[in-house]
């Protein structure tokens, strides 16, 4: 189970959907009455962007902070100076999508002073099995260690997002439990989260499922 801080960071390797993640997770927290900002800090890769969700986050009353030229055909790599309210002041919860594998954590060294200092943070390894590089919890777990290094903050959690984009069935992401299990085991850090569409879930929702309600087209 999930406990919400008030700084929750999602890593993860390429296409693992942690922009999806994060941006489901943001209406969770809206929907237990938190204020919210979302953080993209995904300088590494213009095509799969918090960005994208803009208006949806905005209607929920939800604030989007990302680079200026997101989802333009200029991309800098580059962030706002915006996020550095985002530690300097504590008022408002803070959802931060980074970019993939250790090559986009470094930009989240530069704040991992302020969240280690206040420390109210979860730090959340997005898997999934379904894709290259990932497809084992030793391969997952060699990934999580690079962006741990170059992030400077270590992972408290695991959200399994196994996932085949528009195919996946429940079983599918039944088919990969135990191995984010076996991550949890050899890492050392525990499974708070199975990421499930809504259309999938039947019944009621336990504590360790997060449902997406929003489907990004980059899922």
């Amino acid at each position: 189970m999930l406990n919400h801080k008030r700084v929750t960071l999602f890593c993860g390797h390429y296409g693992s959907g942690k922009t999806n993640i994060a941006v489901n997770y943001a209406f969770l927290l809206r929907k237990l009455g938190k204020e919210v900002n979302v953080a993209d800090m995904d300088i590494v890769n213009p095509y799969f962007r918090t960005k994208d969700s803009e208006k949806e986050l905005n209607d929920a009353g939800i604030n989007l902070i990302s680079p200026h030229y997101a989802n333009t055909n200029v991309d800098l790599p580059s962030l706002p100076q915006e996020l550095y309210g985002l530690f300097e002041f504590h008022d408002k919860y803070a959802v931060l999508d980074i970019g993939g594998d250790d090559r986009g954590a470094y930009a989240l060294g530069r704040f991992s002073p302020f969240i280690l200092e206040e420390n109210d943070y979860n730090n959340l390894f997005v898997a999934n099995f379904y894709r290259p590089l990932t497809r084992t919890p030793g391969e997952a777990l060699e990934v999580m260690r690079e962006i741990e290094i170059a992030g400077k903050i270590p992972f408290t959690g695991i959200v399994n997002n196994s996932n085949l984009g528009e195919e996946t069935t429940l079983e599918d992401v039944e088919k990969t439990v135990s191995l984010a299990e076996e991550l949890a085991r050899i890492s050392g850090i525990p499974v708070v989260k199975t990421a499930v569409k809504r259309n999938l879930i039947s019944g009621d929702i336990g504590d360790d499922i997060l449902p997406l309600d929003l489907q990004a087209k980059y899922y």
